[in-house]
């Protein structure tokens, strides 16, 4: 049975067709932040970085969310952080869990990828997927996947590092309205941000 019928068999002819409609595009330009309106009528929402470029070096690109319009972003969130690594010059590579990147019932931005190098070369790109956003019953869950030129301070050579990041925006009484993207230090010197909508 075709995936359609499936659904439409066991949730009705109106059932969510899985479709996904682009929402909105924003493309930095020595940006502070990029910040999105969130949607109420979309069960998911997506969002696809491309070529996010800071404008200092060694910087993390990071997410928070606000349930008040736009005017304080400090949801509570509860988060996780894992990387894969390799360096450039083949010197070595690994992965691990990093928990100084993710938060227990934190309030700060949430970094999705740890250390993107500036140069002109260099950026993160990847995705991210929030569910529920309008739910005033549950908590919003929410997981990225970045792949990023990373030149964290300390270490000899650049690496490539795949860096995945899962969590839950830990409010289930209210709608997370908007959402902001922005670096931990200076402004997003370049980039493209698409938000996506699925029902």
């Amino acid at each position: 049975m075709p995936l359609g019928a499936f659904k439409s068999a066991l949730y009705g002819a109106s059932a969510d067709t899985g479709s996904a409609v682009l929402l909105s595009t924003a493309t930095a330009s020595s940006d502070a932040s990029i910040e999105f309106t969130l949607p109420t009528a979309y069960k998911q929402v997506v969002f696809g970085f491309y070529n996010v470029t800071p404008a200092s070096d060694s910087v993390h690109f990071q997410v928070q969310s606000s349930i008040d319009g736009g005017s304080n972003y400090n949801v509570t969130m509860t988060t996780t952080y894992f990387r894969c690594y390799n360096f450039e010059d083949g010197a070595g590579g690994g992965s691990g869990y990093l928990p100084a990147n993710d938060q227990a019932q934190g309030t700060g931005y949430q970094t999705l990828g740890k250390g993107v190098g500036s140069a002109s070369d260099e950026s993160c790109a990847g995705e991210m997927h929030l569910f529920n956003p309008a739910s005033t019953t549950y908590v919003k869950h929410f997981y990225s996947t970045m792949q990023f030129y990373e030149t964290s301070s300390g270490v000899a050579y650049p690496h490539t590092t795949n860096a995945y990041v899962a969590g839950y925006f830990n409010d289930g009484a209210n709608d997370l309205t908007n959402i902001s993207f922005k670096m931990s230090s200076g402004n997003i010197s370049s980039g493209t941000i698409k938000m996506w909508g699925i029902k």
